[in-house]
Formats: structure tokens, C-alpha cells, sequence
């Protein structure tokens, strides 16, 4: 082999040395990143350090015009003509360093520095700048040169421990890079060059110098006037490093927790920041009450994205509680559930809106509810028990429904703390006997405005409700009272229609405020993390003046529209809302969902004999037809008309049975308390001695006189109000009244033992 034909042999030995000893690692090596929450539109939403303790965040998608001028000119003012080497500064380089005898001089293109930045920093060398060199070339024959500038700039040092441009925007001047001026891009631009110089009180005579020196340069290249240029000049350097943006608190940990990063989310940056506020103002009006924790959530009914996100306000290490994301903690649920029975109920036929369900004192084994106001109706409309959120009405449907066929709904909805066996709940359940949390609560009222919107017979539906039971249980809630000013709304045309739900706990602990329109679904909590209660920690007083401070921040939309094609006209009793059955005295025509089986006709219609004065009941077989008269009249049940007559003037209790008319199965009184077969648990006073029970019954006739007999011993009389206290003992007892015309009623109940 002849000399010549060694030489290209040797130079490709050489090569490959060359590569095995100076080629760069991936170009895909990354330094661990600071985590980042960014908003819908992309801007910092609230940040936490890298596991290094930098501000370093995810790679510049975008490096700001202004910033790309003054670090060409400082750095690289042939970056846009070479390949990653700049042969004339090379060169130059070479001569300075040979005349010192000693690296003076480095002659790197902003390409090797991204080199450098990406694969870490090492001694200077010339063997090093060879290592350089290769990897300036790979980057640049990888990347286009707008993104070797965001490389550069996402990597870049700019002082204490801020790595990165955007970071470097947040931490000496307190916002993002889209406004940066002319001062604050030169100042970027040298920063890197210098890192140190930016420490408060330190060296920054040489930092303002560098900067001023770079802003004339750029001023002599034409690309700010000299207006600008003197305002530039003017300009201080940044203090102290500005606090990162925080307005996220509870979604910025969770997102740290799931890893570092750049993390993407439905939050819209300027509702968050006025939620955020009128946060603020409300938790300050709590904590005159000791109410010291507040959350709220804003969701899109669209795709249920959450557009605001409130854990609790401004978590601090003096404001004990104040770290925890009180929108995921689970919470009593106080009456929150009420709408999803009624809606439940109408979609099965059990229910109309304007069926009435008995209202009155109730008691189911131990369990005896009652109403937030203590007083009793006898019977409402099912929708006024809705907008008013009556709880024994609500007990005796859920009674009706079923706890357990509820509970499956209640998970469909995803309230996924119903973690026990259902039937465990009882029915403490609609009253607030399961927890759950605000953004769950959230987002199943956001799928009772879905099933509203969504039309029957779209493909692929798959809503728990028809869209005509969810338009009916919106349009129910759309009559609850709102507080304070908003109590009028319906007096004025540009109010805004919010259907909406409050809540409150046993004991005052949790406050619930929902309300839902076509667009959105606000949801707030306000209480105590620790769970004490307060006894102005009401759903109405407490949660709801920010629900609605919060939908003032909304745009408004055009109000639900009522689904046709998912409802049905049906004539009803007008007394009753029953189906019509043929001795309802007057009809009405309601809104049904389509498919609901609405079968039970009235029960409380009936047809009625009077005498021909009209003061008395009579029958056929005591008085000749000749002499009495037949009206269809609306009779309820006696508890429930005792309560029901005292609130509607218009209803006509039916006279007294004529002297020797009356049958033997006419029902002219009933007991309140106790109820059939119920078992009582009489507690002991504080001196020992046994307690009390008091026994309630009503009779149609207001005067009547009612003889009370317990087990065969005689207990009294009463006249108007029958109540009685009494003293039983332990065990089995049976109960007999008897009024004054010889009606007689008997029951059994047991004493339990102390």
C-alpha cells in the first residue's frame, strides 16, 4: 500500500476518534424543570422550584422581538450567517488568547452557549470549545434558529437561582415577557453574561453600565428612536426578586405532586383573578363570624372544565387550616341532594311539580326531622318544598323512593364519598347524612344542566335524567329566595335567571350555595376546615351573597329552553297535582316529563253528601236523596288539614257529621304522635327522674273534646290543642282516644328501655 492510499485511511481513523471523544450526549437531555400552572390562554397561573431550588421552567415557546435584537447584538451579531461557528471571532479569539498566553477570550456563538447551557458547564479549554463546537453544529443542523434562541433562553442563567427567560420576567419584574421594554430586554440580554451582578447592593454600577452600553449599541443599529432611547436609559434595574405569580395556591401543589413540569389547565386567568378578590372581600365578612375558610369552583357546563378554582383563600402559615383544599375535602352535604330526588321522582312518574307531599310532624323509628324553621305546612307542592327546601317532605320521599335505589344515583353523579353500604345512610341521607365534596357537588349540578340541554333522542346520551325532569327541577330552583338585594330580582327585567340550591349542615359546620344557568355552574362552600360550627354558618346567609357576587363576573346567556319534545301536557288535579281522577273538583294542565308513568289519580278528591243547609255530612242511609246535596270536594287526611287550613284561608274543611249519620269507618281524627308501632326512647331529666313523652293528636272538628286512655288507665282530656304529657313506663303499651261523639282511635307503641 502506497503512501497516498494511507492517508484516507488515517483521516478517517482520526474521524472517528474525533466522534467517539467529542460527540455531545441526546440532544433530548433536559434539567429538571420548576413546576408551572399556565391558564387556558397559556399564562402563569403559579409556580414551584425545580428539585434543584431554580426558577426553571419548561422550554421558551417564544422569545419576545425586543429581547431577540439586544441578544444578537450583545452576543452574536452573526448568529443569523453561520453554522455555529463564527470563523472571525474564532480567529480573533485565537490571536487575544495566544498574546495573554493564557484563555482570555472564548469567541462562542450564542449556538455553543446553548451547547454549553444544555449539556452543563465545564473547565475552559480548547478541547472543551472542540466539544463545543461539535455540539453548536448538531444544534444547528437539528434546530431552525428561532429555536436555538428559545433553547438559549430557556437555559440561560439571570441571576440568584432564575434560570430561564420567562422565569427571569416573573422574578425581577413581576409578569410575563409579552410587554417588555427596551430597558428590560437589554437587561435580560447581558444578564447571562454576568449572572451575579444582579444581587441586590451588589456591583450594580458595572450591571447598569453593561445594559446602557448595550441600549446605545442598539441605538446606533437603529432600533429605538432617541425618545426611546432616553427613556431606556432612564429606566432603574429591578429590585429585590418579585414573589411568582400564586393564584392557584391548592392547584399549583397538585400539580407539583403529579410531577415537574409545565402544567396545562382549563382556568381562565382573569376570572380567577376576580374570583380570587371577591374572595377576599367575603372571607374578610366571615371572619367577623369566626368563619375562617371559604371555596368556590367555576365550571363551563359545555364540557365541565373548571374555569376558576378557589381550595380556600390565601393559604398562610398564621391562618391555621388555611393549606387545605377545602374543595376536595369531603363535607356534610347538608340538603345539596334534594334536586337529584326530585328530578329522580318526576323521571319515574312518583312526582309532579305540583303534587302535594304531606309537611308535617314525622317520625320514622328514632329519626324525627325537621324543618330549618320548626313549623309544619301540612302539605306543599313538590316544587315549593324544592324552592323552599323543606326537609320532612324530602324524608318522606326519599322514604317513597327508596334509600338504596338513591344512593346508586347519587354515584352515577360521581359523589364518590358514599363509600358504605347505601341502606347504612338511611334517610338522614337527603338531609346531609353522606359527605361530599364542592367539586363534585359542582359538577353533578353541572350534569342536571346537561340533561336540560340535551335533547332525548341525541345519539350516544347517556344523562341520568330526561332533559324534561332536569328543565322542570331548573325551573323549580329558579324560585328560590335569594338574600339581600337579590331578593326583588323578579321585579326587574336585566336580572339575571339562576337556578339555585343552598345548604347547611347539621350543627352550622358547612354552608352550601350552587347555582347553575345554560353556561355555567358556580358552587361555594364556606366553614371551618377543623368543622366547628357557627351559628351564622347558613347556606343563605353565608354562601350565597358570594355565589352571586361571583356570577356578576359571567357573561350572561339566553335562559334554558324548555325541551317540547321531552315533556307532555297532562290535566291534573288543581287541588292536589295528582293525575285527574273523576271527582276532582277543578283541573289543571301541567308540564310532565314524556315518559313518566304519572298513574295514581287524586287520592283527597272525593264525592261528599250534605244536607240541603250545607252544616252537616250525611249519607244515604240516614237521609232521603230528596234531602241532601252532593259536592266533589278536596278533603285531606286530618293531621295533614289541621296544619294545611291555618296557611290557605281558601280551603273549606268538611262540616260535622248530622247526629246518627256518621259511618263507622269516617275518619275524624288521628294521631300525630306516636306513630304506628314506633318505639320511643324517653331520656332521663338531669335531677333522675324519668322523662316525658308528649303525645299530639287533631280533630277535624275544632271544638271537640278528646278523652286520652293508656293502657286501660285514664289520662285526660284535651280541647283544641291535644297534647298530652305523659310518663310511660318501659315495654308495649297501646294507646286509646276517644272524642265526644264516641269516635274512637287505638295505638300501639313501646317504650325502649334506658
Amino acid at each position: 500500500m502506497g503512501r497516498a492510499d494511507t492517508w484516507p485511511a488515517v483521516a478517517g481513523a482520526l474521524l472517528c476518534a474525533g466522534l467517539i471523544l467529542f460527540w455531545p450526549p441526546p440532544l433530548d437531555r433536559q434539567p429538571p424543570y420548576a413546576t408551572s400552572l399556565r391558564a387556558i390562554d397559556g399564562s402563569l397561573l403559579g409556580a414551584q422550584t425545580s428539585r434543584d431550588g431554580q426558577w426553571r421552567f419548561a422550554a421558551t415557546t417564544a422569545v419576545p422581538e425586543r429581547y431577540r435584537q439586544a441578544l444578537i447584538q450583545f452576543e452574536d451579531r452573526r448568529f443569523a450567517g453561520h453554522l455555529g461557528l463564527d470563523s472571525r471571532s474564532l480567529l480573533r479569539a485565537l490571536l487575544d488568547n495566544w498574546r495573554q498566553r493564557d484563555v482570555v477570550s472564548g469567541a462562542s456563538t450564542l449556538s455553543m452557549q446553548a451547547a454549553r447551557l444544555l449539556y452543563g458547564p465545564s473547565q475552559r479549554s480548547y478541547t472543551q470549545k472542540a466539544r463545543e463546537l461539535l455540539a453548536a453544529l448538531r444544534l444547528e443542523f437539528r434546530l431552525s434558529k428561532d429555536s436555538l434562541l428559545e433553547l438559549y433562553a430557556s437555559l440561560a442563567p439571570y441571576g440568584a437561582n432564575v434560570v430561564g427567560l420567562e422565569a427571569a420576567g416573573f422574578r425581577w419584574f413581576g409578569r410575563g415577557l409579552d410587554s417588555l421594554t427596551w430597558a428590560e430586554a437589554a437587561l435580560l440580554a447581558v444578564l447571562p453574561n454576568s449572572p451575579a451582578l444582579i444581587h441586590p447592593g451588589r456591583s450594580r454600577d458595572q450591571l447598569l453600565a453593561k445594559r446602557d452600553r448595550l441600549l446605545l449599541r442598539l441605538a446606533n443599529q437603529e432600533q429605538l428612536d432617541d425618545p426611546a432611547l432616553a427613556l431606556a436609559l432612564a429606566e432603574p434595574l429591578p429590585g429585590a426578586p418579585v414573589e411568582m405569580p400564586n393564584l392557584t395556591p391548592h392547584l399549583t401543589l397538585a400539580a407539583s405532586a403529579a410531577g415537574a413540569g409545565d402544567h396545562p389547565s382549563s382556568i381562565d386567568y382573569g376570572l380567577q383573578l376576580a374570583v380570587r378578590e371577591v374572595a377576599r372581600r367575603h372571607q374578610r365578612r366571615l371572619a367577623l363570624h369566626a368563619i375562617d375558610h371559604l371555596a368556590a369552583v367555576v365550571l363551563r357546563v359545555s364540557d365541565g372544565s373548571v374555569a376558576a378554582y378557589i381550595g380556600n383563600v390565601d393559604p398562610a402559615a398564621d391562618r391555621p387550616g388555611s393549606f387545605v383544599d377545602c374543595a376536595l375535602a369531603a363535607r356534610s352535604s347538608g340538603s345539596i341532594f334534594k334536586p337529584f330526588l326530585y328530578a329522580a321522582m318526576l323521571d319515574s312518574g312518583e312526582l309532579t311539580p305540583d303534587r302535594l307531599v304531606p309537611d308535617i310532624p314525622t317520625r320514622v323509628g328514632s329519626y324525627s326531622p325537621e324543618n330549618n324553621l320548626k313549623n309544619y305546612s301540612g302539605a306543599v307542592p313538590a316544587k315549593v318544598a324544592l324552592a323552599r327546601s323543606l326537609n320532612i317532605p324530602f324524608v318522606r320521599l326519599l322514604r317513597a323512593y327508596g334509600v338504596e335505589r338513591f344512593g346508586r344515583l347519587l354515584r352515577r353523579l360521581g359523589f364518590a364519598q358514599l363509600r358504605r353500604a347505601l341502606d347504612d345512610y338511611g334517610l338522614p341521607l337527603i338531609l346531609g347524612g353522606a359527605e361530599a365534596t364542592l367539586l363534585e357537588a359542582a359538577m353533578a349540578y353541572r350534569v342536571l344542566a346537561e340533561s336540560a340541554l340535551v335533547p332525548y333522542n341525541a345519539p350516544g346520551r347517556d344523562l341520568p335524567f330526561s332533559a324534561g325532569a332536569a328543565w322542570l327541577t331548573l325551573q323549580a330552583l329558579l324560585e328560590v329566595g335569594r338574600p339581600g338585594e337579590d331578593a326583588a330580582w323578579q321585579q326587574y327585567a336585566n336580572s339575571r335567571q339562576i337556578s339555585w340550591k343552598t345548604g347547611t349542615s347539621f350543627g352550622n359546620r358547612d354552608a352550601w350555595a350552587i347555582g347553575v344557568t345554560p353556561d355555567w355552574v358556580v358552587a361555594v362552600w364556606a366553614g371551618n376546615a377543623d368543622g366547628v360550627g357557627r351559628p351564622e354558618l347558613k347556606g343563605t346567609d353565608a354562601a350565597a351573597p358570594f355565589l352571586f357576587d361571583l356570577f356578576q363576573l359571567l357573561p350572561r346567556a339566553a335562559w334554558f329552553r324548555r325541551p317540547t319534545d321531552d315533556l307532555r301536557a297532562m290535566t291534573l288535579c288543581a287541588d292536589s297535582g295528582y293525575a285527574a281522577g273523576r271527582d276532582c273538583p277543578a283541573t289543571v294542565v301541567s308540564w310532565v316529563p314524556a315518559l313518566a308513568q304519572v298513574d295514581q289519580a287524586c287520592p283527597w278528591c272525593r264525592l261528599v253528601h250534605l244536607s240541603a243547609d250545607g252544616r252537616h255530612q250525611v249519607s244515604a242511609t240516614c237521609v232521603s236523596p230528596a234531602n241532601l246535596v252532593s259536592a266533589r270536594r278536596f278533603v285531606l287526611p286530618p293531621v295533614m288539614e289541621w296544619y294545611y287550613a291555618r296557611e290557605h284561608l281558601e280551603y273549606r274543611p268538611l262540616p260535622p257529621w248530622l247526629p246518627g249519620c256518621q259511618p263507622a269507618d269516617a275518619s275524624v281524627m288521628e294521631l300525630v304522635a306516636p306513630e304506628p308501632g314506633s318505639s320511643l326512647f324517653i331520656p332521663v331529666e338531669l335531677d333522675g327522674t324519668p322523662g316525658l313523652a308528649v303525645f299530639r293528636a287533631v280533630h277535624r272538628q275544632s271544638g271537640a273534646v278528646i278523652f286520652w286512655h293508656l293502657d286501660d288507665d285514664y289520662l285526660g282530656q284535651t280541647q283544641g290543642d291535644h297534647r298530652l304529657a305523659v310518663r310511660p313506663l318501659p315495654g308495649p303499651h297501646r294507646l286509646v282516644l276517644v272524642d265526644g261523639s264516641g269516635n274512637r282511635l287505638e295505638r300501639g307503641f313501646t317504650v325502649a328501655e334506658r
